[in-house]
């Protein structure tokens, strides 16, 4: 039994028969959630302004809680960024990524709680691997290394600890260290700022591991993948990595580039995996994929 069939055991076959109920009872747990989100602000600021301690149902949500715009909460969170506490969330955020701009402001801001890094964003990927692994019971994965693409950092205000940036630095960042194990490039390259330096130190570090996978948005991974070919020499890039099964994407659109990946990787059975991993929360992921067939 390979590595890859052991984890699937032990944790991702169990998590796939979770994530059934998510398909039958969406409602019920849509309102599961809805009360827990309540019971955890109730002691903010904006949870006591809106009397969160009055909700016990969806229709005393509606009635108490007004849809916002990012400009109506936008002051809130810069207090937050500031390190104010208890404002829309129990205890200080530390993390913001920053996203497109909205109407009025250059960019937007965040917030990404400790409980949104572990229970939305990295279960998401979590799950992502699940309904993978599911499909594909014969895949090798954790055999090798997954390349992992993501964007940079910098300091929030100058408090301590605390970081502005694009969603996936501060997914690397916070990341799990035993999943350090299985990633690469290293933390140090992969948060550099200057893509051009991070796309020939990234080409450069990962030339001679074993790839099993990718995951990042199109147009950037496409930029480090044709730097790995021009180091290597090779024309396609199941020369370089062998193993190479997947591509995991998101961000923009896959229509674009798809023929771009296919001229690259020319292998049957390469596979393609769409996932939306917005800064606001991990929304979505294709539960089948997309699998390259060659003509």
């Amino acid at each position: 039994m390979n590595l890859t069939s052991i984890v699937n055991k032990l944790y991702f076959q169990p998590r796939r028969r979770e994530l059934e109920r998510y398909i039958n009872e969406g409602e019920a747990i849509q309102h599961e959630i809805l009360q827990y989100l309540i019971k955890r602000g109730k002691d903010t600021e904006y949870g006591r302004n809106h009397l969160f301690y009055t909700i016990n149902s969806y229709e005393d949500f509606v009635q108490n809680i007004p849809v916002n715009t990012y400009e109506e909460l936008k002051g809130d969170i810069d207090r937050m960024r500031h390190g104010e506490k208890d404002i829309l969330w129990p205890g200080q955020v530390k993390w913001y990524a920053k996203s497109s701009g909205t109407t009025n402001d250059k960019s937007k801001f965040i917030p990404i709680t400790e409980e949104g890094l572990q229970s939305i964003h990295y279960q998401g990927g979590k799950d992502v691997l699940a309904y993978y692994l599911s499909n594909n019971p014969n895949s090798k994965i954790f055999s090798g290394k997954g390349l992992i693409l993501g964007g940079s950092h910098s300091p929030n205000y100058n408090l301590p600890n605390s970081l502005v940036g694009d969603l996936s630095a501060i997914l690397i960042e916070n990341i799990n260290p035993l999943a350090n194990l299985a990633r690469v490039p290293s933390k140090e390259v992969a948060l550099l700022s200057d893509f051009e330096v991070k796309r020939d130190r990234i080409a450069q570090e990962t030339l001679s591991k074993n790839i099993t996978n990718l995951s990042g948005v199109p147009s950037w991974m496409l930029s480090v993948l044709i730097r790995v070919m021009e180091l290597s020499g090779k024309k396609h890039l199941q020369e370089v990595w062998p193993n190479i099964e997947v591509f995991f994407h998101g961000g923009i659109a896959f229509t674009p580039y798809r023929k771009q990946y296919e001229q690259l990787i020319t292998k049957s059975d390469m596979k393609y995996m769409e996932t939306y991993n917005a800064s606001e929360g991990f929304l979505v992921f294709k539960t089948t994929q997309l699998i390259k067939v060659c003509r």
